[in-house]
């Protein structure tokens, strides 16, 4: 039996959300406003049909928008889907009494995903090739893609044949694509066990389709060249699957809304630093302490600081920051400093950083919700807030980045 939906707000995955006397119904692809007649399965509409569309609808741009789980909300007009972002930053802040003027999302463009990963699986003698429909294991082989880079989208052909010979399994596995200086890195994960014969087929197939690396499972199969890619000034030859920020686009603009901030301090911390995304860039003007957990991540930054002469010291320590955070008395050496956490967050770092004299920090962060409950701490602490800027760099995806800058408040006497 189908019922009559009208909704009333978009939710946090980019689903229509109705309101009913049984509770919200989620309803895929659409949008605050619309009406929509639909078949309800466990609070969730099925088999929609649109009967009144919103003034904000668009058309989507991807033929595979829809079926493809990539994207969530292709179908909403621009001005709109950046006050959506916007605004999952300003609530997850209020959810924390977090006070803060938050700017305008910066726009990520189209065609700039520099990484991608993707879903593949042999079936026979054929492989799939794609991302998961929503909600589902199942693959959407795909022809296009609006968000990656033309660079990748052009490689689709040649990955799926790498593919194909990387498969020693039935089951689906992971293959992450990121475009370097210096070719396309891919990286298979659960992909199966290479037999030597078909580990020399794979090795020759990428040799011929000229990709910079291929790794399977952390281990380097063949590197024809090392990836490189551009902190700033810097090249880095990146590890395999490492930590990268999505879109260089993004990345440039949260390197320079920190380094802005930062840029009278001498002495810098850079906490969960990765291969160098902030901490290269710091060490133009600063010294910089760098802690990270990876130590093949850290082990790339040491080996870009040492070949780039012009940088300021750049110390590196591996260490896991989530249960050995920088205590307050090891903070005192900084004037300046950034952090960069997984989606986690850093609670047990922001209490130490709170009780620290540093006089500027700069929170990074994907997660709206563990971003807002690590600046409650710090505010706690005696920490303002002088900017709070959204950044989207995930475009037509539910995640959304943040830079919150932050100054350290004079106590009264």
């Amino acid at each position: 039996m189908s019922e009559t939906l009208t909704i009333d707000h978009l939710g946090a995955q980019g689903d229509g959300v109705a309101v009913t006397p049984s509770g919200p119904v989620y309803v895929p692809f659409a949008l605050p406003g619309e009406v929509v007649e639909a078949q309800l399965r466990k609070g969730r509409a099925v088999k929609t049909e649109l009967r009144q569309a919103a003034l904000e609808r668009a058309k989507p741009v991807c033929r595979h928008f829809g079926d493809c789980g990539g994207c969530a909300v292709q179908h909403l007009e621009g001005e709109t889907y950046l006050a959506w972002k916007r605004d999952k930053v300003v609530r997850a802040l209020e959810a924390r009494s977090v006070k803060a003027e938050v700017g305008a999302t910066l726009a990520c463009p189209p065609k700039t995903r520099r990484r991608v990963t993707f879903t593949a699986r042999r079936l026979g003698s054929e492989i799939l090739l794609g991302f998961n429909a929503a909600q589902t294991h199942r693959i959407v082989a795909i022809e296009e893609c609006p968000v990656a880079t033309p660079g990748i989208v052009a490689a689709l052909e040649d990955l799926r044949q790498l593919a194909k010979a990387v498969a020693a399994t039935p089951k689906p596995f992971q293959l992450t694509v990121t475009e370097t200086r210096t070719g396309l890195d891919v990286a298979a994960a659960g992909s199966g066990r290479l037999g030597e014969k078909q580990r020399r087929a794979v090795i020759d197939l990428a040799l011929q389709k000229g990709f910079a690396r291929l790794s399977a499972d952390g281990e380097i199969i063949v590197e024809g060249r090392k990836p490189i890619v551009m902190f700033g000034a810097v090249p880095v030859a990146i590890p395999p699957a490492g930590f990268l920020q999505a879109t260089a686009d993004a990345e440039e603009a949260m390197a320079a809304l920190v380094s802005e901030h930062l840029g009278g301090c001498k002495h810098v911390a850079d906490l969960f630093a990765g291969s160098g995304t902030f901490a290269l860039r710091l060490a133009q003007n600063a010294r910089v302490y760098a802690a990270e957990g990876d130590a093949i991540a850290l082990a790339a930054l040491e080996i870009a600081a040492r070949q780039w002469p012009a940088l300021k010291p750049v110390t590196a320590e591996k260490r896991d920051l989530f249960h050995r955070p920088l205590l307050a008395k090891e903070l005192a050496q900084f004037d300046g400093l950034v952090f960069d956490p997984p989606r986690a967050g850093a609670d047990f770092q922001c209490r130490q950083i709170a009780r620290s004299s540093v006089k500027r920090v700069a929170a990074v962060s994907c997660n709206p919700g563990t971003l807002a409950r690590d600046l409650a701490i710090l505010l706690e602490g005696g920490y303002r807030v002088s900017s709070v800027t959204p950044i989207d760099q995930f475009l037509w995806s539910p995640h959304v980045e943040a830079v919150v800058l932050l100054e350290k408040m004079p106590k009264r006497r």
